[in-house]
């Protein structure tokens, strides 16, 4: 029937089934757009009320600036570090050139974009959310909201404060006001706000007498002042020069800079930085240490410590400071003088981590930061020589390897010691890589065990081809190298004569996993900290196990012989079990000795630096010795130290888990009749190790697996006594003067080889 009079009717829909099973659970499109809509209205009204509710606030005053709280282990202060160093200037102080370097490193669509970059602070957001570090991709408002409003806390409430103010500071105030006060806010490092304070601390001039490279430099040091900050970490020149291209690259294609020009423009070398007199002598290395290590664990990053109000408790103790210090003084800085020129070039550095709990309980970064801000404890560009050994020889152990004859690798195993033998492949055929030890000294068919003690090259380097430089490397890494550790990657073969360059920090915390008996626990150099009295939540330390105990425990067999008769005998001076490796770089420019007890794993270097240029020197006649080796001076160092810094503690033993550990046979120190070698015997150093030992890795063959290059310098002179000395061990706790043989090292180390017959790289430079 129809509703109307003289209307048809309208035919009858059949009834709509019902919705059953899992259709019930599916929303209809009118649902959906339903839901699609208050959704919607909901975003817009909080929008709308979070603009009218988020006032732009008071601007942070410089005076509230705190300072940061650096204390020792006990409690007891280390630093007091906070003075804020700002010069607000115009804009028009600033040149042009200065202005577009920054929005190339930073904004480049500034002047017409919008103050806010949505997508990117989703997407930190979300990570923020998830857990995950810091996401940046903010726009110079934002950027400048967050310095002069808000502070530096990656929170999701302050990017949506930092979203508001923005907008509404665009709509209030010119893009010039914005950019003016960016430049006199942002952070450059070195405890400078502002672009006049960086021109000073960099250059020792105002800002508006920057050049275009030197602008363009300090535009650079936005996206991470101390990481590029040359001076202070010259291991990351590379990192700033790429960083200072892509600034000047962003400046020609937005035609800021003509390419001419930029092709004319050469990398502006910083002044070096005037450090705080509260920072002098062993305090800055600790601090900048310790800031280092925040920033790499996510806890507060140079940003956030820069606005103070920090309290951080250390791992270091003072008494073991204390100790490793005067070992340094009593065993080195005593053979040096002044008017020996190569005495100017002698740095040290060393770092001491405690076993059980992987903390750093000491560590000595050089003689007095205000005049050289280079840590040698933390500094990645030296080679590490032969403390690189002991990695191929727990490899080998770990995976079972083989020699390429099918020979399971173990401490009887035997190798070819000649000098200059050429490296077999895995599939027998020759590699022409042909590395030399010291002094060029053949050895004939040794067993690894003497190859570990004398630190021979021709062994380890066939080692570690028939290992392989991957698992060699995987395992360096597993034990607690840095995977971005200089030269490990581009390593190949030359991996297993340590042409690669880690800190000594790196290396302590590698050698920490060998004396856990395999297991890794991340290395601390803080317990605790807190922000205006508020506890900082940190990382969860990692613990795993690295290697296999047998592995672990094989290698540190192997190691405990070499103290007990091997290259490393001085650091028996500490009167305990100890298990370590001496390690002397290309050309002396480096000298190591990486140890440990059951208790500490210490690591002491000593580096060839030119004060006035920085480049790497030979150590050659340095504290009036022929060379310096990782079996002397460093050796008697960590002897030293460990005897005060575990002094009153138990003596305890290495429990070893392997299943031949090899006792130092007598048969290794006499020749084929049984007879003791007399051209050994008269070669042997003050510290009784074999002269031409552990040095015996120092191929002056530089050529890898591809290539076999020619030697790189003069051969380190070696095998003879140190002058005045008298051919005995001398009393490593008893400083000598150079006249007298002081504890220095005749006994050569290693010196490997560069890869692909290169020189080794300059400070700064990764090896090649």
């Amino acid at each position: 029937a129809s509703r109307w009079p003289g209307w048809a009717s309208r035919p009858a829909h059949p009834a709509r089934p019902p919705r059953t099973g899992w259709r019930r659970l599916v929303p209809t499109w009118r649902m959906t757009l339903v839901a699609t809509a208050v959704a919607l209205v909901a975003l817009l009204g909080s929008l709308v009320a979070g603009y009218l509710l988020v006032d732009i606030p008071e601007p942070k005053s410089a005076a509230s600036a705190q300072s940061n709280v650096y204390l020792y282990a006990d409690g007891s202060q280390l630093a007091r570090v906070g003075e804020i160093d700002r010069e607000n200037i115009p804009l028009d102080e600033v040149p042009p050139h200065v202005r577009h370097a920054v929005l190339a490193a930073e904004d480049r669509d500034f002047y017409h974009a919008p103050p806010v970059d949505v997508s990117a602070m989703m997407r930190a957001g979300w990570n923020m959310l998830r857990g995950g570090g810091r996401q940046s991709g903010s726009t110079i408002t934002q950027q400048y909201v967050k310095n002069y409003y808000l502070d530096q806390r990656q929170t999701v409430t302050r990017k949506v404060k930092e979203l508001f103010i923005a907008v509404k500071l665009d709509r209030e105030v010119s893009k010039d006001e914005i950019l003016e006060g960016y430049l006199n806010t942002s952070y450059f490092g070195r405890n400078a706000y502002g672009i006049q304070a960086a021109a000073h601390a960099y250059y020792g001039k105002p800002a508006k007498e920057l050049t275009e490279a030197e602008g363009a430099y300090l535009a650079a040091l936005l996206n991470s002042p101390n990481a590029y900050d040359v001076r202070a970490n010259p291991q990351n020149h590379d990192r700033a020069v790429a960083r200072w291209e892509y600034v000047l690259d962003g400046m020609v294609s937005e035609g800021w800079l003509d390419p001419a020009r930029r092709a004319q423009l050469r990398f502006p070398e910083p002044n070096e930085e005037n450090i705080s007199a509260g920072l002098g002598g062993e305090r800055g290395y600790l601090v900048e240490a310790v800031k280092q290590h925040l920033a790499e664990r996510g806890i507060a990053d140079e940003h956030q410590l820069a606005e103070g109000g920090y309290r951080i408790t250390t791992t270091i103790e003072p008494a073991r400071q204390r100790a490793l210090t005067d070992a340094v003084n009593a065993q080195l800085e005593t053979a040096l003088n002044e008017e020996r020129e190569q005495d100017t070039w002698v740095r040290a550095g060393a770092t001491s981590v405690d076993t059980e709990t992987g903390h750093v309980v000491a560590m000595y970064g050089g003689r007095d930061y205000i005049d050289q801000y280079v840590n040698n404890a933390t500094r990645r560009d030296y080679q590490a020589a032969s403390t690189f050994k002991p990695f191929v020889y727990a490899a080998a152990l770990e995976n079972d390897s083989r020699t390429h004859d099918g020979e399971l690798i173990g401490p009887a195993t035997e190798y070819d010691g000649e000098s200059g033998r050429e490296v077999v492949g895995r599939d027998g055929r020759g590699t022409g890589w042909s590395p030399e030890n010291e002094s060029n000294r053949s050895y004939g068919t040794v067993k690894v065990s003497e190859g570990m003690d004398k630190s021979i090259n021709a062994v380890f380097a066939q080692m570690g081809v028939d290992v392989g430089p991957e698992l060699v490397r995987d395992t360096a890494v597993a034990l607690g190298l840095p995977e971005t550790t200089p030269g490990l990657t581009e390593a190949d073969a030359s991996i297993s004569l340590g042409t690669a360059t880690p800190s000594t920090l790196d290396l302590a915390g590698a050698y920490a996993t060998l004396a856990r008996h395999g297991e890794h626990r991340t290395v601390l150099l803080v317990s605790e900290v807190t922000k205006d009295g508020e506890p900082v939540e940190l990382p969860e330390p990692e613990r795993r196990q690295a290697i296999s105990r047998e592995a672990a425990d094989g290698t540190t067999a192997m190691l405990e012989a070499v103290v007990r008769g091997g290259t490393g005998t001085a650091a028996a001076s500490a009167g305990r079990p100890a298990a370590g490796k001496t390690g002397t770089a290309e050309a002396d420019r480096a000298a190591w000795f990486a140890g440990f007890t059951p208790e500490l794993a210490t690591v002491v270097a000593i580096f060839g630096q030119d004060p006035e240029t920085g480049v790497q020197r030979e150590l050659y006649g340095a504290a009036g010795q022929e060379r310096i080796s990782g079996g002397g001076f460093p050796a008697r160092i960590w002897g030293q130290y460990t005897r005060e810094a575990l002094e009153g503690r138990p003596v305890t033993g290495f429990d070893l888990r392997e299943p031949e550990r090899r006792e130092h046979d007598d048969e290794d120190l006499e020749g084929e009749d049984g007879s003791e070698d007399e051209s050994e015997e008269s070669e042997e150093s003050e510290d009784g190790a074999d002269p031409e030992s552990e040095e015996s890795e120092g191929p002056t063959d530089t050529g890898g697996p591809e290539e076999s290059g020619a030697p790189d310098g003069p051969s380190a002179p070696g095998g003879s006594t140190e002058p005045g000395g008298t051919g005995e061990p001398a009393d490593p706790g008893t400083p000598r003067s150079p006249d007298g043989g002081a504890g220095g090292a005749t006994t050569p180390d290693d010196n490997p080889p560069s890869p692909g017959g290169e020189a080794p790289a300059e400070p700064g430079q990764a090896a090649p």
